[in-house]
């Protein structure tokens, strides 16, 4: 039973785990919001709420506790002037995970991880995409891809089946 276990893992080991949410949180700081998968969401959430609680308090002591998190003065920076001061009157809740649906190559449950107040910058998720032409109809003399498959094969059993029989004539002559 998991009672009383807090960390979620992400099928990482601890130093993994570290780097990836560092990243994440990196990420967030740099552009606003992310787009990952949904557990991936929520545990950076957490991290990142910390972080700004700390940033709050604009100390050389919160700056060096966020240093040693973020290891870039830069996003230190924009974390404490621009992200912190936003949130100064706000008491928690600084990041919402809004659900965009799986990802097409394997089924994970992704997420789009933003920081409130920040709504303006918006990844264009339903960029428009290119049209394709329309595919052409065979014309009546040439084969589809399926007869184009079924064709080779036949034409590759009919070879397989040549080499067999020339082996057997081979090795008949031999006895």
């Amino acid at each position: 039973m998991r009672h009383r276990k807090k960390v979620k893992k992400l099928g990482r080991t601890a130093s993994h785990r570290k780097a990836t949410l560092r990243n994440l949180v990196s990420a967030l700081i740099e552009h606003h919001q992310i787009r990952t998968t949904q557990v991936k969401a929520k545990a950076a959430q957490q991290f990142i709420d910390k972080l700004i609680t700390i940033a709050k308090e604009d100390t050389v002591h919160a700056r060096r506790q966020v240093f040693k998190v973020l290891q870039n003065r830069n996003l230190v920076k924009a974390l404490f002037d621009d992200i912190a001061s936003t949130y100064s009157d706000r008491s928690g809740g600084y990041t919402r995970v809004i659900k965009l649906g799986t990802r097409r190559g394997d089924g994970a449950q992704m997420s789009l991880l933003q920081l409130v107040g920040f709504e303006k910058v918006v990844i264009d998720e339903e960029a428009p995409k290119k049209k394709k032409a329309p595919k052409k109809a065979p014309k009546k003399d040439e084969p589809t891809v399926m007869e184009e498959k079924r064709l080779r094969k036949n034409r590759l059993r009919k070879s397989l089946r040549r080499k067999r029989q020339r082996k057997k004539k081979q090795l008949r002559k031999n006895r």
